[in-house]
């Protein structure tokens, strides 16, 4: 029994503590936006999209270890910190692999990394003549132009940094999610709203709409509606909404109409209160915890569309890093023994739709009046 003046609210957020699984899905979902909003302030590779490419690199394994020199560029722009935040940093340096060096006089001597043969590469002199002139040691040259790098989930077909993509990935599946359920909840709330309170005309105008929509597949209406709006970041964004506010619409509608002549509903009639107020202010708080399990819903299946859009080339285009995007580029290696190029974004992509569903299931739950009773 639960103690007396307890609020249904407070019932529900102790089922939803008490769920293991929607726990897990949370603090998946927390981590993956924490490092979403992060993003190339956090990358190992914080150039912009983390495009540093090294083709003499190219799908090296997780944990792979690599020295290079840093050549500094002539010429490099000031950034903003806004740039920064949402692209990355522009590159000061071309990153040269090399497997070896040593200084003769003011001369730094390298061993360029052409493969996995030692002693096999070309051998290049760099003058750092000028920087002993500024009174600089040779440990003080080595320690800015020698860098040390670990590759801790290996780099891609074009020697790109893994992780670093990676973790940028994330900022495109949930951004694509986040502005595709925002978009599907504006059109069905107001869709089904209008449908399931005023009925007559404007429902069957509105559920005919949406049964037009409902029979045309929603992987095909997608593409649809971005070859119509042009490939691009974020025409993705629109279409995955515009496509998935149907179910939205579906639900509140349902939800309206079982409501509708309920007797708080008949009181805002009998005070003269119009449509938009009583819709607004007493009977869309009252079907939010539908609206939010659909949402849940919808975020996972966005993640989804969006992975199959990049996959089939018309989702975010390179260089923008994407999950669907990467299993493109790498499912040719599913037969070698480099695998894990498609196996850690499609794993990426599993978890993120595992966690929103867990999480929507958490909310069904915990909302459920008669098992919270």
């Amino acid at each position: 029994m639960a103690k007396k003046g307890t609020s249904l609210g407070q019932l529900a957020w102790r089922r939803f503590k008490k769920d293991a699984a929607a726990i897990f899905g949370s603090v998946t979902i927390l981590i993956a936006v924490v490092l979403a909003i992060l993003g190339p302030l956090i990358t190992p590779d914080g150039s912009p999209h983390a495009n540093r490419q090294t083709i003499e690199l190219a799908a090296k394994k997780p944990g792979s270890t690599f020295t290079f020199l840093k050549v500094p560029r002539s010429f490099v722009s000031a950034d903003q910190f806004s740039d920064i935040f949402f692209v990355g940093k522009q590159e000061e340096y071309t990153w040269i692999p090399i497997f070896s060096h040593s200084f003769s006089g003011d001369t730094l001597v390298i061993e360029r990394y052409t493969g996995d043969t030692p002693n096999d590469g070309e051998v290049v002199n760099y003058s750092f003549a000028s920087l002993y002139a500024e009174g600089k040691s040779t440990k003080e040259i080595e320690e800015e132009y020698i860098e040390t790098r670990t590759f801790w989930l290996g780099t891609d077909r074009f020697g790109r940094d893994l992780l670093s993509r990676m973790i940028l990935g994330t900022r495109i599946s949930l951004s694509i999610g986040f502005v595709a359920v925002i978009i599907s909840l504006l059109i069905g709330i107001l869709m089904g709203s209008l449908a399931g309170f005023f009925r007559g005309w404007i429902d069957n105008v509105v559920m005919w709409f949406v049964t037009v929509v409902w029979s045309i597949p929603l992987l095909l209406l997608v593409i649809a509606i971005t070859l119509a709006m042009g490939k691009g970041f974020w025409q993705v964004f629109v279409a995955v909404g515009m496509a998935m506010w149907v179910e939205v619409a579906r639900i509140v509608r349902g939800q309206i109409l079982s409501i509708r002549e309920k007797e708080f509903v008949e009181a805002c009639r009998a005070l003269g209160f119009n449509g938009f107020r009583t819709i607004v202010r007493h009977i869309l708080p009252n079907i939010l915890g539908p609206v939010i399990v659909i949402s849940a819903a919808n975020f996972a299946s966005a993640i989804l569309i969006e992975a199959g859009l990049s996959f089939l080339g018309i989702g975010a285009q390179p260089p923008i890093p994407s999950w669907g995007g990467m299993i493109k580029d790498h499912y040719g290696y599913i037969i070698m023994d480099k695998a894990y190029l498609a196996v850690i974004p499609g794993t990426a992509i599993l978890l993120m739709v595992l966690a929103f569903t867990l999480v929507g299931n958490g909310v069904r739950d915990a909302l459920d009046v008669k098992s919270t009773r």
